[in-house]
């Protein structure tokens, strides 16, 4: 992850909007990552309506822990906010997960 600020004589340096950006689409890159590989599992398991869409935002709140865990207690370092760090991408992977849900789903238990 870039850094976007440094500190010289005790003060803080602007955010740099490359580093932002090049970390926001780390983060992108994460979430549509997992919501395929979900969308997957629980094609081939078999979840069906409400089970499914717990599966999912269980699967992303895993992923949440995960980002937060690797950005550490200096993620003020990468990040603007803790809440976009934590949330970010969960609803807009939600088609990406609808897709390959549906598609396995169809594939393995339909036909």
């Amino acid at each position: 992850m870039a850094e976007q600020g440094e500190h010289i004589h005790g003060k803080e340096e602007a955010f740099s909007p490359f580093s932002i950006m090049a970390n926001n689409s780390i983060i992108d890159f994460c979430r549509t990552s997992l919501a395929s590989m979900a969308g997957i599992s629980a094609g081939i398991l078999g979840l069906s309506a409400l089970k499914g869409f717990i599966f999912y935002f269980i699967a992303s709140l895993f992923m949440s822990i995960l980002i937060c865990l690797k950005a550490g207690t200096h993620w003020r370092k990468f990040f603007i906010s803790w809440w976009d760090l934590s949330t970010s991408g969960i609803f807009g992977g939600i088609f990406t997960y609808l897709l390959f849900w549906t598609f396995l789903y169809g594939m393995v238990h339909v036909y």
